[in-house]
Protein backbone atom coordinates (compact mmCIF):
# COMPACT_ATOMS: atom_id res chain seq x y z
CA UNK A 1 0.00 0.00 0.00
CA UNK A 2 2.84 2.40 0.91
CA UNK A 3 4.50 1.75 -2.43
CA UNK A 4 1.24 2.43 -4.24
CA UNK A 5 0.78 5.77 -2.46
CA UNK A 6 4.32 6.86 -3.31
CA UNK A 7 3.77 5.97 -6.94
CA UNK A 8 0.54 8.00 -7.08
CA UNK A 9 2.24 10.95 -5.41
CA UNK A 10 5.12 10.83 -7.88
CA UNK A 11 2.74 10.69 -10.84
CA UNK A 12 0.73 13.64 -9.47
CA UNK A 13 3.93 15.72 -9.19
CA UNK A 14 4.78 15.00 -12.81
CA UNK A 15 1.50 16.45 -14.03
CA UNK A 16 1.12 19.35 -11.60
CA UNK A 17 2.15 22.61 -13.41
CA UNK A 18 4.95 24.55 -11.80
CA UNK A 19 4.08 27.98 -10.38
CA UNK A 20 4.51 30.67 -13.06
CA UNK A 21 7.55 32.85 -12.33
CA UNK A 22 6.84 36.57 -12.49
CA UNK A 23 8.71 38.66 -15.06
CA UNK A 24 11.01 41.17 -13.39
CA UNK A 25 11.77 44.50 -15.06
CA UNK A 26 14.17 47.25 -14.02
CA UNK A 27 12.90 50.81 -14.29
CA UNK A 28 15.02 53.93 -13.86
CA UNK A 29 15.15 57.66 -14.32
CA UNK A 30 18.28 59.72 -14.96
CA UNK A 31 16.80 62.84 -13.35
CA UNK A 32 14.55 62.82 -10.33
CA UNK A 33 15.05 61.70 -6.75
CA UNK A 34 12.46 59.76 -4.78
CA UNK A 35 9.61 62.15 -3.92
CA UNK A 36 10.25 64.54 -6.84
CA UNK A 37 7.63 64.86 -9.62
CA UNK A 38 9.68 62.59 -11.88
CA UNK A 39 10.36 60.20 -9.01
CA UNK A 40 6.66 60.05 -8.15
CA UNK A 41 5.77 59.38 -11.78
CA UNK A 42 8.31 56.57 -11.90
CA UNK A 43 6.89 54.97 -8.75
CA UNK A 44 3.32 55.24 -10.03
CA UNK A 45 4.34 53.75 -13.39
CA UNK A 46 5.88 50.75 -11.62
CA UNK A 47 2.87 50.33 -9.34
CA UNK A 48 0.43 50.46 -12.27
CA UNK A 49 2.34 47.76 -14.15
CA UNK A 50 2.38 45.48 -11.12
CA UNK A 51 -1.30 46.09 -10.36
CA UNK A 52 -2.55 45.75 -13.93
CA UNK A 53 -0.54 42.55 -14.40
CA UNK A 54 -1.88 41.16 -11.08
CA UNK A 55 1.65 40.43 -9.97
CA UNK A 56 2.71 38.78 -13.23
CA UNK A 57 5.26 41.58 -13.70
CA UNK A 58 7.49 42.82 -10.88
CA UNK A 59 9.26 46.16 -11.25
CA UNK A 60 12.44 47.29 -9.50
CA UNK A 61 12.69 51.09 -9.39
CA UNK A 62 15.95 53.05 -9.46
CA UNK A 63 16.00 56.83 -8.98
CA UNK A 64 18.48 59.53 -10.02
CA UNK A 65 22.15 58.54 -9.63
CA UNK A 66 21.35 55.10 -8.17
CA UNK A 67 22.69 53.42 -11.31
CA UNK A 68 25.07 56.16 -12.45
CA UNK A 69 24.93 59.44 -14.33
CA UNK A 70 22.67 60.45 -17.19
CA UNK A 71 24.75 58.89 -19.96
CA UNK A 72 25.53 55.74 -17.98
CA UNK A 73 21.87 54.96 -17.30
CA UNK A 74 20.90 55.60 -20.92
CA UNK A 75 23.68 53.19 -21.96
CA UNK A 76 22.15 50.57 -19.66
CA UNK A 77 18.74 51.23 -21.19
CA UNK A 78 19.93 50.80 -24.78
CA UNK A 79 21.86 47.65 -23.76
CA UNK A 80 18.74 46.19 -22.14
CA UNK A 81 20.06 46.06 -18.57
CA UNK A 82 17.45 48.67 -17.65
CA UNK A 83 14.26 47.74 -19.43
CA UNK A 84 12.03 50.76 -18.70
CA UNK A 85 13.03 54.38 -18.40
CA UNK A 86 11.83 57.92 -17.87
CA UNK A 87 14.74 59.90 -19.21
CA UNK A 88 15.81 63.18 -20.73
CA UNK A 89 17.16 61.93 -24.05
CA UNK A 90 20.84 61.65 -24.89
CA UNK A 91 22.02 61.97 -28.48
CA UNK A 92 25.01 59.64 -28.22
CA UNK A 93 23.30 56.82 -30.15
CA UNK A 94 21.46 58.90 -32.71
CA UNK A 95 21.92 62.64 -33.21
CA UNK A 96 18.37 62.87 -34.51
CA UNK A 97 17.14 62.60 -30.92
CA UNK A 98 18.35 66.20 -30.75
CA UNK A 99 15.07 67.17 -32.43
CA UNK A 100 13.63 67.33 -28.91
CA UNK A 101 16.10 70.13 -28.13
CA UNK A 102 15.36 72.26 -31.17
CA UNK A 103 15.39 75.87 -29.91
CA UNK A 104 12.13 77.79 -30.19
CA UNK A 105 10.38 74.93 -32.00
CA UNK A 106 7.22 75.61 -30.00
CA UNK A 107 6.52 78.80 -28.08
CA UNK A 108 3.18 78.18 -26.34
CA UNK A 109 1.76 75.46 -24.13
CA UNK A 110 -1.03 74.73 -26.60
CA UNK A 111 1.38 74.30 -29.52
CA UNK A 112 3.79 72.20 -27.48
CA UNK A 113 1.17 69.80 -26.13
CA UNK A 114 -0.35 69.35 -29.59
CA UNK A 115 3.07 68.63 -31.09
CA UNK A 116 4.08 66.10 -28.41
CA UNK A 117 0.71 64.35 -27.95
CA UNK A 118 0.09 60.97 -29.66
CA UNK A 119 -0.41 61.73 -33.34
CA UNK A 120 1.39 65.06 -33.03
CA UNK A 121 4.21 65.85 -35.42
CA UNK A 122 7.03 65.79 -32.83
CA UNK A 123 5.63 62.62 -31.27
CA UNK A 124 5.70 60.91 -34.66
CA UNK A 125 9.27 62.00 -35.34
CA UNK A 126 10.53 60.71 -32.00
CA UNK A 127 8.75 57.37 -32.29
CA UNK A 128 10.61 56.49 -35.48
CA UNK A 129 13.98 57.67 -34.18
CA UNK A 130 13.68 55.72 -30.93
CA UNK A 131 12.74 52.57 -32.81
CA UNK A 132 15.93 52.86 -34.87
CA UNK A 133 18.11 52.65 -31.73
CA UNK A 134 16.26 49.68 -30.30
CA UNK A 135 13.86 51.48 -27.97
CA UNK A 136 10.07 51.49 -27.91
CA UNK A 137 8.76 55.03 -27.55
CA UNK A 138 5.64 55.20 -25.38
CA UNK A 139 5.40 58.97 -25.29
CA UNK A 140 6.63 62.20 -23.71
CA UNK A 141 6.51 63.32 -20.08
CA UNK A 142 6.29 67.11 -20.51
CA UNK A 143 7.60 69.60 -17.95
CA UNK A 144 7.32 72.96 -19.68
CA UNK A 145 9.49 75.77 -21.02
CA UNK A 146 12.94 76.20 -19.53
CA UNK A 147 15.03 79.21 -18.64
CA UNK A 148 18.30 80.53 -17.26
CA UNK A 149 18.99 80.49 -13.52
CA UNK A 150 21.85 82.68 -12.29
CA UNK A 151 23.69 83.47 -9.07
CA UNK A 152 23.96 87.19 -9.76
CA UNK A 153 23.37 89.19 -12.92
CA UNK A 154 20.86 88.16 -15.55
CA UNK A 155 20.17 88.95 -19.19
CA UNK A 156 17.12 89.77 -21.26
CA UNK A 157 19.08 90.57 -24.42
CA UNK A 158 21.88 88.91 -26.36
CA UNK A 159 24.22 91.78 -25.55
CA UNK A 160 23.60 91.56 -21.82
CA UNK A 161 24.37 87.83 -21.82
CA UNK A 162 27.95 88.12 -23.07
CA UNK A 163 29.55 88.20 -19.60
CA UNK A 164 27.43 85.40 -18.14
CA UNK A 165 28.75 81.83 -18.25
CA UNK A 166 26.14 79.10 -17.91
CA UNK A 167 26.08 75.36 -17.61
CA UNK A 168 24.28 73.65 -20.47
CA UNK A 169 23.37 70.05 -21.10
CA UNK A 170 26.07 68.11 -22.92
CA UNK A 171 23.72 67.21 -25.79
CA UNK A 172 23.64 68.98 -29.16
CA UNK A 173 22.43 71.68 -29.71
CA UNK A 174 22.20 72.89 -26.09
CA UNK A 175 25.59 74.68 -25.98
CA UNK A 176 25.11 76.07 -29.49
CA UNK A 177 21.69 77.46 -28.54
CA UNK A 178 22.98 79.34 -25.51
CA UNK A 179 25.90 80.71 -27.51
CA UNK A 180 23.40 81.98 -30.09
CA UNK A 181 21.64 83.77 -27.22
CA UNK A 182 24.91 85.47 -26.29
CA UNK A 183 26.07 83.39 -23.30
CA UNK A 184 29.41 81.79 -22.58
CA UNK A 185 28.86 78.08 -22.04
CA UNK A 186 30.23 75.05 -20.25
CA UNK A 187 28.79 71.58 -20.87
CA UNK A 188 28.63 69.95 -17.43
CA UNK A 189 27.04 66.70 -16.31
CA UNK A 190 23.94 67.18 -14.14
CA UNK A 191 25.56 65.61 -11.08
CA UNK A 192 28.29 68.27 -11.06
CA UNK A 193 26.15 71.38 -11.55
CA UNK A 194 25.74 72.34 -7.88
CA UNK A 195 29.49 72.35 -7.25
CA UNK A 196 30.17 74.23 -10.48
CA UNK A 197 27.72 76.98 -9.50
CA UNK A 198 28.81 77.06 -5.87
CA UNK A 199 32.49 77.46 -6.75
CA UNK A 200 31.87 79.99 -9.50
CA UNK A 201 32.99 77.80 -12.39
CA UNK A 202 29.73 78.96 -13.98
CA UNK A 203 27.41 81.86 -13.15
CA UNK A 204 24.29 79.81 -13.64
CA UNK A 205 22.61 76.96 -15.46
CA UNK A 206 20.46 77.03 -18.58
CA UNK A 207 18.81 73.68 -19.06
CA UNK A 208 15.73 73.33 -16.92
CA UNK A 209 12.23 74.32 -15.93
CA UNK A 210 12.18 76.20 -12.65
CA UNK A 211 11.45 73.12 -10.51
CA UNK A 212 15.02 71.84 -10.80
CA UNK A 213 16.60 75.19 -9.93
CA UNK A 214 14.28 75.64 -6.98
CA UNK A 215 14.73 72.09 -5.72
CA UNK A 216 18.50 71.80 -6.08
CA UNK A 217 19.98 75.31 -6.21
CA UNK A 218 17.69 77.70 -4.33
CA UNK A 219 20.41 78.52 -1.81
CA UNK A 220 22.59 79.72 -4.72
CA UNK A 221 20.23 80.99 -7.43
CA UNK A 222 19.08 84.61 -7.24
CA UNK A 223 17.29 85.01 -10.59
CA UNK A 224 15.40 82.84 -13.06
CA UNK A 225 14.67 84.18 -16.57
CA UNK A 226 12.15 82.13 -18.55
CA UNK A 227 13.90 82.28 -21.93
CA UNK A 228 11.76 79.42 -23.33
CA UNK A 229 14.56 78.21 -25.57
CA UNK A 230 13.49 74.56 -25.16
CA UNK A 231 10.21 72.88 -24.28
CA UNK A 232 11.50 70.34 -21.77
CA UNK A 233 10.11 66.84 -21.74
CA UNK A 234 11.18 63.48 -20.50
CA UNK A 235 10.47 60.35 -22.50
CA UNK A 236 8.82 57.08 -21.42
CA UNK A 237 10.46 54.20 -23.25
CA UNK A 238 11.31 50.49 -23.12
CA UNK A 239 14.15 48.44 -24.51
CA UNK A 240 12.71 46.78 -27.62
CA UNK A 241 14.29 43.36 -27.04
CA UNK A 242 12.77 43.30 -23.55
CA UNK A 243 9.43 44.41 -25.01
CA UNK A 244 9.52 41.60 -27.59
CA UNK A 245 10.03 39.03 -24.81
CA UNK A 246 6.78 40.02 -23.11
CA UNK A 247 3.56 38.19 -23.85
CA UNK A 248 0.82 40.05 -25.70
CA UNK A 249 -1.06 40.49 -22.41
CA UNK A 250 2.05 41.83 -20.66
CA UNK A 251 2.70 44.26 -23.51
CA UNK A 252 -0.85 45.55 -23.18
CA UNK A 253 -0.33 46.10 -19.44
CA UNK A 254 2.92 48.02 -19.89
CA UNK A 255 1.52 50.08 -22.77
CA UNK A 256 -1.64 51.04 -20.87
CA UNK A 257 0.32 51.98 -17.75
CA UNK A 258 2.68 54.13 -19.84
CA UNK A 259 -0.21 55.92 -21.51
CA UNK A 260 -1.79 56.66 -18.12
CA UNK A 261 1.46 58.17 -16.79
CA UNK A 262 1.84 60.30 -19.93
CA UNK A 263 -1.77 61.53 -19.78
CA UNK A 264 -1.43 62.36 -16.07
CA UNK A 265 1.54 64.58 -16.84
CA UNK A 266 -0.11 66.29 -19.80
CA UNK A 267 -2.91 67.33 -17.44
CA UNK A 268 -0.62 68.28 -14.55
CA UNK A 269 2.46 69.81 -16.21
CA UNK A 270 1.40 73.45 -16.54
CA UNK A 271 -0.10 73.68 -13.04
CA UNK A 272 2.94 71.87 -11.63
CA UNK A 273 5.26 74.37 -13.29
CA UNK A 274 3.24 77.35 -12.00
CA UNK A 275 3.30 75.86 -8.50
CA UNK A 276 7.10 75.80 -8.50
CA UNK A 277 7.27 79.36 -9.82
CA UNK A 278 5.41 80.41 -6.66
CA UNK A 279 7.65 78.25 -4.48
CA UNK A 280 10.75 79.78 -6.05
CA UNK A 281 9.50 83.33 -5.53
CA UNK A 282 8.65 82.51 -1.91
CA UNK A 283 12.21 81.23 -1.50
CA UNK A 284 13.58 84.60 -2.66
CA UNK A 285 14.33 83.83 -6.31
CA UNK A 286 13.50 86.69 -8.68
CA UNK A 287 11.36 85.32 -11.51
CA UNK A 288 11.36 87.16 -14.85
CA UNK A 289 9.43 86.52 -18.06
CA UNK A 290 10.83 88.34 -21.11
CA UNK A 291 8.28 90.30 -23.10
CA UNK A 292 6.94 88.82 -26.37
CA UNK A 293 9.16 91.25 -28.28
CA UNK A 294 12.26 90.21 -26.31
CA UNK A 295 11.46 86.52 -26.82
CA UNK A 296 10.97 87.08 -30.55
CA UNK A 297 14.49 88.54 -30.84
CA UNK A 298 15.98 85.60 -28.93
CA UNK A 299 14.00 83.07 -30.93
CA UNK A 300 14.97 84.59 -34.28
CA UNK A 301 18.67 84.57 -33.35
CA UNK A 302 18.57 80.94 -32.19
CA UNK A 303 16.68 79.78 -35.26
CA UNK A 304 19.01 81.59 -37.65
CA UNK A 305 22.20 80.26 -36.05
CA UNK A 306 21.21 76.82 -34.76
CA UNK A 307 18.69 75.41 -37.22
CA UNK A 308 21.22 75.34 -40.12
CA UNK A 309 23.61 73.41 -37.86
CA UNK A 310 20.81 70.96 -37.10
CA UNK A 311 20.27 70.34 -40.82
CA UNK A 312 23.82 68.98 -40.96
CA UNK A 313 23.54 66.98 -37.74
CA UNK A 314 20.04 65.50 -37.83
CA UNK A 315 19.09 65.82 -41.49
CA UNK A 316 17.52 68.35 -43.79
CA UNK A 317 14.22 66.45 -44.00
CA UNK A 318 13.67 66.58 -40.24
CA UNK A 319 14.50 70.28 -40.09
CA UNK A 320 12.16 70.87 -43.04
CA UNK A 321 9.39 69.27 -40.97
CA UNK A 322 10.33 71.51 -38.03
CA UNK A 323 10.26 74.64 -40.18
CA UNK A 324 6.84 73.67 -41.54
CA UNK A 325 5.29 73.12 -38.12
CA UNK A 326 7.14 75.45 -35.74
CA UNK A 327 5.22 78.04 -33.74
CA UNK A 328 5.30 81.63 -35.00
CA UNK A 329 7.57 84.00 -33.09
Amino acid sequence: MRSLLLAVAATTCLFTPLAHAATTLKMATDSGAKGSPAGNALKKWADLIEQKSKGDIKVKVFYQNELGGQQEVFDLHVAGDVQLMLNWPMTSYDKRIGVIYTPYMTTSWDDALKAYSPGGWVNNLLGGIYNDIGLKFFGPWPEGFNGVATRGGHALTIGDAKNIKVRTMTVFPAPQTMQALGYQTAAIDWGEVYTAMQTGVVDGEAGNVIFWDYEYFRDIVKTYVRTKHFFMTGVLSMNHKAWDKLSAEQQKVVSEASLEIMNDQFKAAKAQDEFYVKKAVEAGIKYIEPSPAELAVLGKAAREKVWPLMEKEIGAEIVKTIRSNASPL
